[in-house]
């Protein structure tokens, strides 16, 4: 078995949840399940503590909050008392504190409600469910940072982590607006985590047109685009962990083994530059 490695967070969305894949996970040396209230049709926390009995406490959790049950589909709120319910919920249904959560999507409620103290106010809930022992830590994670910018203050509770959208598929707009909210917690210490790194598809045809590996200093032949993307994510935007989700097996080898490769930064850089030329000439 492989030494513990941090940079890759097993997620679950979209998972079948099976016990192989845990223990698929831990024979690469994954030791961090990454999943959400709402994952799974609001049964992901159900049926994780069902298929890793006794495996769990093997992993760190981290687990999302923020998406509540409703007729006919999901609400998202950032309501204190629903974020304290569920956060209760969870330790039960796991059987242990998670070691982190996170508020989930929180421009959801932020982009469509006039509430300026919405987000302080959530974010104070998860600081007390840290301090009362609901979680270990708390963090957020956002799909669409923009509007976040806006709501903070130097007031509001910072996270341990922020959870972002990575990778070559992400906007130019979206990149700047993560790497801008990583840097106003910059003074706590604030890690930064990617997610989606293929924007959820590794079988689109946009990942046949062009080549990704020339993101990659030195690497063998074999060496497949797919393993280059995910390579590549870990620095658009620049974060020390990335959430990615398989039932695969084969697959999951194949993205801890494309860590073993050092991307060029001058080529990240010159894609940048292209990035933010493109979005310029779309609004001249």
């Amino acid at each position: 078995m492989r030494a513990p490695h941090p940079r890759i967070v097993l997620g679950l969305h979209r998972s079948r949840h099976q016990r192989r894949q845990l223990t698929n996970a831990l024979d690469l040396g994954i030791t961090a399940i990454d999943t959400a209230f709402s994952y799974r049709g609001f049964t992901s926390h159900t049926t994780l503590a069902d298929v890793g009995r006794g495996l769990l406490n093997r992993f760190t959790i981290s687990t999302k909050v923020g998406f509540f049950p409703e007729p006919g589909g999901a609400e998202h709120s950032l309501d204190p008392a629903s974020l304290q319910g569920a956060l209760e919920r969870t330790s039960q249904t796991l059987g242990r504190a998670p070691d982190l959560v996170f508020l989930h999507n929180p421009e959801r409620t932020l982009r469509e409600k006039a509430a300026p103290d919405a987000l302080a106010q959530a974010c104070a809930v998860l600081e007390n469910a840290r301090d009362t022992g609901l979680c270990g830590s708390w963090g957020v994670s956002t799909w669409d940072p923009s509007p976040l910018l806006d709501a903070i203050d130097p007031d509001i509770p910072k996270p341990a982590v922020l959870m972002v959208r990575c990778g070559l598929l992400v906007g130019v707009q979206t990149l700047r607006a993560a790497e801008s909210l990583a840097h106003q917690w910059s003074d706590h210490n604030t890690q930064v985590w990617g997610m989606s790194p293929f924007s959820g598809n590794t079988h689109d045809p946009i990942w046949s047109k062009f080549d990704a590996r020339v993101f990659l200093r030195d690497h063998p032949s074999h060496l497949t685009q797919v393993q280059a993307a995910f390579r590549t994510a870990y620095h658009l935007p620049k974060v020390s962990a990335v959430a990615v989700g398989t039932d695969d097996p084969v697959h999951l080898r194949e993205l801890v083994d494309a860590l073993n490769f050092e991307v060029d930064e001058q080529t990240i850089l010159r894609y940048r530059g292209l990035l933010t030329d493109q979005a310029a000439a779309g609004h001249s």
